[in-house]
């Protein structure tokens, strides 16, 4: 905080202002879900975003891409999708004067700032890895060589839960390498309305660009940077403990809860919180921010019971009753 100035800080503030705004102009409604977006780029990590098709989740991760100076690509992942695919493969090169030969890595569309991973759970669990490693290490090795990937790198991944027929689900371990799991619902009927007459006429939103690379990488750092107090440091990490299954956790988790949250939960909650706070023109995290963000860091964390599942209790009501359970102080 002493590099920089308030007046300084006040000006990317405006900077993610004009970004959520930039945003509004194609996506109308889902006020949440941009902002989970917005948090989950702030925080440096991944998002996973979850609906049913036809509520604009491919939309909404364009208009982030349009909104940002950054290289964005798309991969529509299928069943015979390859990791080379995605990661990239070796040539091999001729030279014609000399008859040389020898091997070039060509770059696969990871090697991006902003990547679309469209339907992830429908490609084999081996392309699915490739990309998970390259999303947690931030480098792709082929051939003995290690190849960095751009920063800042991002990746979105949506899936659908509605058919599961042919598709491979993400195993625990690997959902855990998303930052927010992100729920996308259908609109209000006033939200439904402007979109049919948003999408149906012969104006169409236009995303401006307002932020570049640079300065999505110097508000990460100054995520970093905003306060957290040891008061809510110890609830978060009383939060996290008792979502895992014990004599001394609460009724719910020990009812619903097959296995709890690890640290990195923990992690992504204090950095998910400041993100909110600067997003929110804050400088220090706050309880609501803790509250507000619980359940998308934590859903994906959580293996509910049989019992969950026959009384119908979802990982959103688990963590709800956990947060309800254990005090702030």
């Amino acid at each position: 905080m002493t590099e920089i100035t308030e007046a300084e800080i006040q000006i990317r503030l405006a900077r993610l202002t004009a970004l959520r705004s930039a945003i509004g102009q194609a996506i109308v409604g889902q006020a949440e879900v941009v902002e989970q977006l917005l948090i989950g780029l702030l925080a440096g990590g991944h998002c996973l975003l979850e609906g049913v098709p036809g509520l604009g989740k491919t939309l909404l991760v364009r208009s982030l891409g349009d909104a940002l100076k950054l290289d964005f690509r798309r991969v529509q992942f299928t069943p015979d999708l390859m990791p080379s695919d995605i990661l990239g493969t070796e040539l091999l090169e001729e030279d014609h004067g000399t008859g040389h030969r020898s091997f070039r890595f060509q770059q696969g569309p990871v090697f991006t700032n902003l990547l679309l991973a469209d339907e992830l759970n429908r490609t084999p669990p081996k392309t699915q890895a490739a990309l998970l490693e390259a999303m947690q290490e931030k480098t792709v090795s082929y051939g003995g060589v290690t190849h960095k990937l751009p920063a800042p790198f991002f990746v979105l991944a949506t899936q659908n839960p509605l058919e599961q027929a042919g598709t491979y689900p993400l195993p625990e371990a690997q959902l855990d390498r998303f930052l927010l799991h992100v729920r996308v619902d259908y609109p209000t009927e006033e939200e439904e309305r402007a979109i049919l007459a948003q999408t149906t006429g012969t104006k169409a939103g236009v995303v401006p660009m307002v932020m570049d690379g640079e300065e999505v990488l110097a508000l990460q750092r100054l995520v970093r940077d905003v306060h957290f107090s040891d008061d809510l440091l110890h609830w978060v990490t009383r939060i996290v403990r008792a979502s895992r299954p014990g004599d001394d956790a609460p009724e719910d988790i020990r009812k619903y809860v097959k296995w709890g949250a690890g640290p990195r939960a923990g992690q992504s909650l204090i950095l998910c919180a400041k993100a909110r706070a600067l997003l929110h023109g804050r400088l220090a995290a706050t309880r609501e921010d803790i509250a507000a963000l619980a359940a998308p860091v934590m859903r994906h964390r959580l293996l509910l019971s049989f019992a969950a599942e026959a009384e119908g209790r979802s990982a959103d009501d688990v963590v709800a009753a956990l947060v309800r359970a254990v005090p702030l102080a």
